[in-house]
């Protein structure tokens, strides 16, 4: 894991204390890993995934010239 130092303004320091309290938190590394991770969730949220496209997507596929039963009663029914 690599490493980070900061100089801190003491508003700056007051600030990371206030989130210490607010969050339970014990250091003020575990502070600035959280606030910073919660910074960049919100810069960049999770894309959502599309799947409107695969609408119909098995009609492309080719039929099987020799099925293995010829309808749904052949499949479901008694063996």
């Amino acid at each position: 894991m690599g490493q980070l130092n900061i100089n801190m303004t003491p508003e700056f320091e007051a600030a990371i204390q206030r989130v210490m309290r607010a969050r339970g938190l014990k250091t003020k590394a575990d502070a600035v890993r959280l606030a910073v991770q919660e910074a960049a969730e919100r810069v960049s949220p999770p894309e959502a995934t599309e799947f409107s496209s695969w609408i119909g997507i098995a009609r492309s596929a080719p039929e099987n010239p020799n099925p293995r039963f010829t309808s749904d009663d052949a499949l479901w029914g008694e063996r």
